[in-house]
């Protein structure tokens, strides 16, 4: 590890930066660096404005040309204390797509094709709980409390810790599960005991259960979150009860779910309805 890498880690370490989000801006660095092959400490405003462009030149996706916006901005004002003179590159506008939901009956579909007892508890727990692939996989034995049943995601996004409601459904299929496999520590770990099982393992067997399912949507374990809010939503939740659930700061990131919940979109009038019809039209039936 060279000394301006290790400098970086400790100047985001220190500003509580998430462990993913170090990972991220290291690889984006890497690269930046790797594409002149030389040192960042090298390199400057000319630099990042054509390789910024040269990421728009090959396709790169949104996310990536914003990650390494942000990440060439730690790196030249927080640890080579240079100004941050390109401004005038602002990050691209992702844009909003509706998120991929399951109807009640798919979601339930889902499962029926989840084969591997281990998979179905943990994908059930995500659905059951509205929890990301990051927060279940962590999960441990005693977060899981069947006294007060509730389910404690600790230092989920944000470093924040939350609560969340603990399904009497979900309750048996892990006691199931736990008499099966008597995991320790981890309730999911990895075939090392003391580790826990990757968010692409998780992800695989979404994939294969879809695929097994017959369903066509794009399912991931984060659908089932989604598929979590939407639902709560339809049932009579409101707004800042699954925004607490959820995890979310702001209240706007859960207002998508209004968007999505078809059975407020059914249950919404048309003003057409409340015009008295014109002479000689055809009275509903």
């Amino acid at each position: 590890m060279t000394p301006l890498r290790r400098r970086m880690i400790e100047d985001m370490r220190l500003r509580n930066l998430a462990e993913r989000t170090i990972e991220t801006y290291v690889d984006r660095v890497a690269a930046f660096a790797g594409h002149f092959d030389t040192s960042p400490e090298h390199l400057g405003h000319d630099h990042i404005r054509a390789y910024l462009l040269h990421l728009v030149e090959q396709g790169a996706s949104r996310s990536l040309f914003n990650q390494t916006r942000s990440a060439l901005r730690f790196l030249f004002r927080t640890t080579l204390k240079r100004p941050w003179v390109d401004d005038g590159v602002v990050c691209a506008k992702t844009p909003r797509k509706l998120p991929v939901v399951l109807s009640p009956g798919e979601v339930a579909r889902f499962f029926a094709a989840i084969r591997n007892l281990k998979h179905r508890a943990i994908l059930m727990t995500a659905y059951a709980a509205g929890q990301r692939v990051s927060e279940v996989v962590v999960l441990r034995i005693e977060d899981i409390d069947s006294r007060r049943m509730d389910n404690r995601d600790r230092q989920g996004k944000g470093r924040k810790d939350r609560e969340v409601m603990l399904s009497p459904r979900l309750l048996d299929v892990l006691r199931h599960y736990w008499l099966a496999f008597r995991p320790r520590g981890y309730l999911f770990p990895s075939r090392h005991p003391d580790r826990p099982l990757s968010a692409s393992a998780v992800q695989r067997a979404c994939k294969a259960a879809r695929q097994r399912s017959g369903l066509t949507k794009r399912i991931s374990p984060h659908s089932l979150r989604h598929s979590f809010a939407t639902h709560l939503l339809e049932a009579g939740a409101d707004l800042r009860t699954i925004q607490i659930l959820l995890g979310h700061s702001h209240l706007s990131t859960t207002a998508r779910y209004t968007h999505v919940s078809t059975a407020r979109l059914r249950g919404t009038p048309s003003p057409l309805d409340r015009i008295p019809p014109s002479p000689g039209e055809a009275r509903p039936s």
